[in-house]
């Protein structure tokens, strides 16, 4: 058994919060860099230019990548050999979202009520998923989730007979809906199966999967291709200007479901879907 005290994983928390929202993930960043030459469009390659130069300067800078620093989303993976100590896991990510965001001069989106919208002034609390897996590490990965993407994300209950191109045009129809809203190139997490809420888990947890990681099934790597291919043809384009990239992936998860349904959810992500993940 391995003592781990909340005070770690706060201070955790802190650093990924403001990582997250400053360095993008080396995989995106190359994934851009690679899109940027396929584009067809010349409107669309200079504003791949100008997302790259902003990319580059929040790095410069040292500044947020987007002024919409998003809605903390974070996984925890606890050990089951691990005693936490010194309080709540909840409290200690929370506190964590806060001295990240205020700490960090990151923007504050979050409001306490959903109708009666009073901000609460330090992002919190967050969105905060648990798992418990084998070991005595915890793993705390931190998605800023901004909200211009989220609005697009889509669920549909399908029944048992639709299939593989059904769920793909889904997807691509999904893209187009969303326009220049979600600030494509798009990067889109698919959640196919479980039921209703656990397929929106599987989108969130998509997005954070690299973009060099297709999905390890043959079948479903085929289908993210597939489907990319049908995202991209929709023209939407960068920004929603028009070009052959609308899209810079589409990545699958999938989970067992109920012989009766066919759950499926798209969660949208702009071209700086975020996230940074850390062992403790």
């Amino acid at each position: 058994m391995r003592t781990i005290n909340t005070s770690e994983i706060t201070e955790k928390v802190r650093e990924l919060c403001i990582c997250a929202n400053k360095i993008l993930p080396g995989d995106l960043t190359a994934r851009i860099e690679v899109c940027s030459k396929c584009e067809s469009s010349p409107l669309g390659r200079s504003i791949f230019d100008d997302m790259k130069a902003n990319i580059a300067a929040a790095r410069e800078l040292d500044i947020p990548v987007c002024q919409d620093t998003g809605m903390a989303v974070v996984f925890v993976e606890v050990g089951q050999d691990v005693h936490i100590e010194g309080g709540l896991l909840e409290d200690a990510v929370n506190q964590g979202v806060h001295r990240g965001y205020t700490e960090g001069l990151l923007r504050c989106s979050v409001v306490s009520d959903p109708l009666r919208r009073v901000n609460t002034g330090d992002n919190t609390p967050a969105v905060i998923h648990t798992r418990i897996v084998a070991g005595d590490k915890i793993k705390i990965t931190v998605a800023p989730k901004g909200f211009g993407s989220e609005n697009m994300s889509r669920l549909r209950m399908f029944t048992p007979a639709s299939g593989r191109e059904d769920i793909i045009a889904f997807i691509a129809e999904t893209a187009k809906m969303a326009g220049g809203n979600p600030c494509p190139p798009m990067v889109l997490g698919v959640g196919i199966g479980s039921d209703f809420e656990g397929c929106a888990l599987l989108a969130k947890k998509a997005l954070c999967r690299s973009l060099d990681q297709p999905n390890p099934d043959d079948y479903y790597k085929s289908m993210e291709a597939d489907a990319l291919e049908a995202v991209n043809a929709t023209g939407v384009g960068p920004q929603g200007f028009g070009g052959s990239v609308t899209a810079l992936a589409v990545n699958i998860e999938t989970a067992p479901t109920h012989i009766a349904g066919l759950p499926v959810a798209v969660n949208v992500g702009c071209h700086v879907t975020r996230h940074a993940s850390a062992e403790i």
